[in-house]
């Protein structure tokens, strides 16, 4: 029997999270800080809804490709409301709301409809895995732009990175993996040179709601005159605890619309209609089911940044003002994937090595602080301070 494997998807990397879920299991008692997921469930609104799909045993059937049109319509007064974003059916630049599978199909709708092999995508290092990889399967090639030391945009490296085969420019913001938040500005320049080189620009908004400090996410979908040319992603994983119920909605230029359609169409046909119908439920719960659990997350985030200062001499800490995360430096020659094992199998937390996130060299280190209650995270982060100062602090430091 033949035993061929696609070339293209042989040099797509290997999901992380797996990997390092087979060393949690290995090791009982482990607390991981790896996954990022939020520790509550989704509103009783949701739930509620779900009875509504249940009364039409016409819901069993195939549904519309591009959403239920309740949903599509709650997300639109949504997009308006909150993001800025008005969705326009007509006007220069039109735009449509399509329902997906989380966002991360979104991107691959979006990749698939914009790129032929051999184009390139320029992608912020470090990046979110799943878009890098996305990327490769599409047989295109992702072009890695350094952020600042901070995890800041570098305009002038954006553009420099422009070339006559680049499809799109992508952002994510609040970040994943480095908790960053890109002001207003820089992503209205990233916008710009969208604009002025007649390319795409993907913006990523899964974290939207998840900022701390005081400090406002922006959308470059509101910016007027964008919407034949931007791209943006959104996701109710996070922000209603719905990660398994797989729904996201992306905002596209109309233009593209008969292009993702047949592309949604042949991978899922349409998203869950009973995980659709779950989603309006969270959607009526609002942005202020988010807000109540924010505050608790505002206090773990707290707790981590008080227990990192004492790691000053063995870390660099950015400042990380979104989503729920921080990407450490750690100021060592090991290799990051083996400081995960040791810390794993000596000390019993878990977090992402930096590698899976772009970053070849260094050793970095992702720390998820979202998915449990505030004293598992406290005693996790204990153990993690714990260990990297017994690891690396018995060592000699690199800087």
């Amino acid at each position: 029997m033949p035993q061929l494997e696609s070339r293209r998807i042989q040099v797509v990397q290997s999901p992380i999270i797996p990997v390092v879920g087979e060393l949690i299991q290995n090791t009982p008692g482990t607390i991981s800080l790896g996954q990022g997921v939020v520790y509550y469930p989704p509103p009783s609104q949701a739930i509620d809804r779900i009875q509504q799909f249940w009364q039409n045993p016409d819901h069993h059937r195939y549904q519309a490709v591009q959403g239920i049109p309740e949903l599509v319509a709650a997300i639109g007064a949504k997009l308006n409301a909150e993001n800025g974003i008005v969705v326009e059916n007509d006007g220069e630049t039109p735009s449509e709301i399509v329902v997906t599978s989380g966002s991360n199909m979104g991107f691959v709708n979006a990749v698939l409809a914009i790129t032929d092999p051999g184009d390139e995508v320029i992608l912020q290092t470090p990046y979110y895995f799943n878009h890098e990889m996305a990327i490769r399967m599409a047989n295109a090639v992702p072009v890695l732009v350094p952020t600042d030391d901070q995890y800041q945009l570098q305009l002038a490296a954006i553009r420099a990175a422009i070339t006559p085969r680049t499809r799109a420019i992508v952002t994510i913001s609040p970040n994943n993996p480095t908790g960053a938040v890109y002001p207003a500005a820089d992503l209205r320049a990233v916008n710009q040179l969208c604009r002025d080189y007649g390319i795409y620009h993907i913006h990523d908004e899964a974290y939207e709601y998840f900022t701390y400090d005081g400090v406002m996410p922006f959308s470059p979908g509101s910016i007027p005159g964008s919407g034949g040319y931007t791209i943006s992603l959104f996701s109710l994983s996070k922000a209603y605890g719905f990660a398994s119920w797989r729904i996201g909605y992306m905002v596209l230029p109309a233009h593209l619309m008969a292009a993702v359609m047949k592309i949604q169409d042949t991978i899922a046909i349409c998203p869950a209609v009973i995980s659709q119908y779950a989603a309006l439920g969270a959607l009526e719960a609002g942005i202020q089911y988010c807000q109540h659990h924010l505050q608790m997350l505002a206090q773990v985030r707290q707790l981590c940044l008080e227990e990192f200062a004492t790691l000053q001499d063995l870390c660099t800490i950015p400042p990380a003002t979104g989503a729920f995360y921080f990407l450490l430096k750690v100021h060592t020659s090991m290799h990051p994937f083996q400081l995960v094992k040791q810390l794993i199998q000596d000390y019993q937390v878990a977090v992402i090595p930096g590698m899976t996130f772009g970053l070849e060299e260094g050793c970095y280190l992702r720390v998820a602080y979202g998915a449990l209650q505030q004293d598992t995270v406290a005693e996790g982060i204990g153990r993690l301070v714990q260990g990297l100062r017994a690891i690396v602090g018995s060592g000699e430091v690199q800087w």
